[in-house]
């Protein structure tokens, strides 16, 4: 076990990703530290304030956690090229009663200097970030107030430019995980590289500890994982279904339906690429949705949250990694002991 692992009081290698959107719960962070390991809260699509309440959470259970954020990276939509989407996905959203084409543009930064002086004032023992690299002067902030530094890479490119602005450990995300891509530059898909080899690139451009993501869903696979070089792994995917977490109804049930039979990197929910099971919504909509996050995020939030109160998968977000079909239903702490136990 390397050091900032031992310091944090980590025995088991295999971490809880963070999961936007639900999924990722103050009890999955809990019970990840009840297995040895290191639970991340994702601060994504949070107020502060709710941020904040489910910090209060997890400092109530006396675990070590972390807390992810969406660093800002907007891409703006094209006007045009939104209406014309919003006019398309219009008959789905109107099954739940919802004038999409009359939606306006929504361009935020997902609360983003509140959240960060929630984490300075507050300090927690990790943060993460994704989508992009944060000014220097937060992660120097961060540091110094005793937090380490987790920064989400899809390249080695983008690994140096995280080294270089301060970042302690990289999470080193492969094409194969499920929900976004954490990449610095959306319009582009990542290229579908494995994860064995991304590591190798990534150690050859930097020095940093590594932690693998993506794909990884079995015991054979983290073993993989740690023999190319990650320190320690996060699993997403393998934990939605999982006892404590948050994921709908709808959406843990399609994880396990055999008649879901692939996933796709879809632009179609959010504008931004991102794995999924592919549904109706993506087969509709996948080819003709524009690059433009958080815009198209926001003028589909409400017909997927309509979908899932009415048990609908065809029209919700279903992220799933490739390894979607090792996913079980059983308490987290059960999954994350198992996926290390060739370690």
């Amino acid at each position: 076990m390397t050091s900032w692992l031992q310091a944090l009081g980590v025995d088991n290698p295999v971490l809880a990703a963070p999961m936007a959107g639900g999924p990722s719960t103050p009890a999955l962070v809990a019970a990840a530290a009840r297995a040895g390991a290191l639970g991340f809260l994702a601060g994504g699509y949070r107020t502060a304030d709710a941020l904040a309440e489910q910090i209060g959470q997890v400092r109530g259970q006396g675990v070590g956690f972390g807390v992810n954020l969406f660093a800002p990276n907007p891409v703006p939509v094209e006007p045009r090229a939104f209406r014309r989407y919003a006019a398309a996905i219009a008959p789905d959203a109107r099954a739940y009663q919802l004038d999409v084409p009359a939606a306006d543009i929504v361009e935020d930064d997902d609360h983003w200097s509140d959240k960060i002086d929630l984490l300075l004032s507050a300090p927690v023992p990790v943060v993460g970030f994704t989508f992009a690299v944060p000014p220097p002067t937060v992660i120097a902030a961060l540091r110094a107030a005793g937090t380490l530094v987790v920064q989400t890479v899809t390249s080695p490119e983008e690994a140096l430019l995280a080294a270089e602005a301060g970042a302690d450990v990289l999470a080193v995300q492969a094409s194969a995980a499920g929900g976004h891509s954490g990449t610095f530059t959306p319009a582009v898909v990542p290229a579908s590289v494995p994860l064995p080899e991304l590591l190798g690139r990534t150690r050859a451009a930097v020095s940093l500890p590594l932690v693998a993501a993506g794909g990884v869903a079995t015991p054979a696979g983290v073993a993989e994982a740690l023999r190319a070089g990650a320190d320690a792994v996060m699993a997403g995917t393998a934990l939605l279904r999982a006892d404590e977490a948050g994921t709908s109804l709808p959406h843990k049930a399609a994880l396990a339906d055999p008649a879901r039979r692939r996933t796709v990197v879809t632009r179609a929910f959010t504008g931004r690429p991102a794995r999924a099971l592919a549904n109706g919504f993506t087969d509709r909509h996948s080819g003709r949705a524009p690059s433009g996050y958080p815009a198209v995020h926001h003028l589909t939030r409400p017909m997927r949250r309509a979908a899932a109160a009415a048990g609908d998968p065809e029209r919700i977000n279903l992220w799933a990694g490739t390894g979607y079909r090792h996913a079980t239903a059983e308490p987290a702490d059960r999954i994350l002991t198992r996926l290390a136990s060739r370690v």
